[in-house]
């Protein structure tokens, strides 16, 4: 028979173990995203497909558009995130694993439609993690920073990985994230229980809709955030789809190693977001993310000369405020305005914003780029000009955040 003080004790070491439990779930998710996308573009130049760059980083958005909202309907009423976070990565790895043949045949059809239905099962997963993470921390505010840090490590560990074995412009990516997505599925099941809150409510039409998610676009401080997060992100997606091909450009032998420094700078500006938060607020946190976005783009577009060569590594190092700033207090901020019972939906229409709407436009409208402007002709001249366009539009949506949202912490 079990006594009060052996429960307590019990009860304890949970608690202590959680974020080392949760940590570890943020590090594996991350690592497979970062093993694989991060030189995804490199891979194809590798085998000849260049060209469709471009698409193969809008399967990911047009994913994020379409089966974040379903997963949360499902986490909300009916299955635990756990059990369907681990479901989501098993069906990821299956896929994963046929991604290298359809690469060396240099089937572009059969590429683009794998990494969309990979994408499928991965992209809900960010929202999963997320809301499995905020069900189980009692002050998210506070904790979850340091949780979701481990993501951050995990990508850096995921890109120094693949440039030290030399994996990183070869297939064998896509089977190291296939291994690991196994693992992940597995390790999914022994996760804190996150029921679904609405379990036992009768199922209207309008929850297949998320149409509660959607009312709150109906408050105006989350509309301006929601408009704001899917338009900066357009400028994101030029990021992940082509600075590996750029830096390649420059001249960068391990463009992996050196895209990880970005991450690395990640550890630092998330570990300050709880000091910060109580002295900035979501504003301007939010504000100094997306100002840092043009600030990068425009270090970009001047350090393509020899003698400017070091103005990369800094604008690779915003890299942590670009994200932190933006992406993870935007969840924070997500999870504060959303009521309890749709904290998951919330969080999948934050993805879709974002990792949907957002990076397809920027994937694409960045493909039309590369392939006019650089494609053949990758001049540094060229390269720059391409850099300017999506700073320019960070500084926009920068202003126009500023004097639009209004918010009080």
């Amino acid at each position: 028979m079990v006594t009060a003080t052996q429960s307590t004790k019990n009860a304890v070491m949970t608690h202590r173990m959680l974020v080392p439990r949760l940590s570890l779930m943020m590090f594996i998710q991350f690592f497979i995203w970062g093993s694989w996308s991060v030189t995804l573009g490199l891979v194809m130049t590798q085998h000849n497909m260049s060209l469709l760059i471009g698409d193969a980083f809008s399967a990911g958005p047009i994913a994020s558009i379409l089966s974040p909202f379903v997963l949360g309907m499902l986490v909300d009423r009916f299955f635990p995130s756990q059990k369907v976070l681990a479901v989501m990565h098993l069906m990821g790895a299956v896929i994963l694993w046929f991604v290298p043949q359809a690469m060396v045949a240099q089937n572009g059809v059969l590429l683009i439609a794998l990494l969309f239905g990979y994408t499928l099962c991965y992209m809900p997963t960010l929202a999963l993690t997320n809301n499995i993470a905020f069900h189980s921390l009692a002050n998210s505010e506070k904790s979850f920073p340091v949780v979701r840090v481990f993501g951050t490590i995990g990508w850096i560990a995921a890109g120094v990985f693949i440039g030290f074995t030399g994996i990183a412009a070869s297939v064998t990516i896509f089977s190291l994230a296939a291994v690991c997505s196994v693992i992940l599925a597995i390790y999914s099941l022994t996760l804190p229980h996150t029921p679904a809150p609405a379990k036992g409510l009768p199922f209207k039409v309008r929850d297949m809709f998320c149409a509660d998610a959607f009312a709150l676009m109906k408050i105006r401080h989350f509309f301006i955030f929601a408009l704001c997060a899917t338009l900066i992100s357009v400028p994101l997606g030029t990021y992940y789809a082509f600075t590996a091909s750029w830096l390649a450009d420059a001249g960068v032998e391990n463009v992996s190693t050196l895209m990880s420094f970005g991450q690395m700078s990640e550890i630092f500006f998330m570990l300050v977001i709880p000091l910060l938060f109580r002295r900035l607020g979501v504003k301007y946190m939010l504000l100094i993310g997306m100002f840092a976005w043009f600030v990068r783009y425009a270090l970009f577009a001047m350090g393509m000369g020899d003698e400017t060569r070091t103005l990369i590594l800094l604008g690779i190092l915003l890299h942590g405020i670009c994200y932190d700033f933006f992406f993870v207090v935007g969840f924070i901020y997500t999870d504060r305005v959303a009521g309890e019972q749709v904290k998951g939906q919330a969080q999948s229409m934050v993805v879709m914003f974002t990792y949907g709407i957002g990076m397809l436009l920027g994937s694409q409208i960045s493909g039309a780029l590369y392939n006019n402007l650089v494609a053949g002709q990758a001049t540094a001249e060229n390269w720059a000009l391409f850099w300017w366009i999506p700073a320019i539009a960070a500084a926009a949506i920068a202003v126009l955040f500023f004097f639009t949202f209004k918010y009080r912490d």
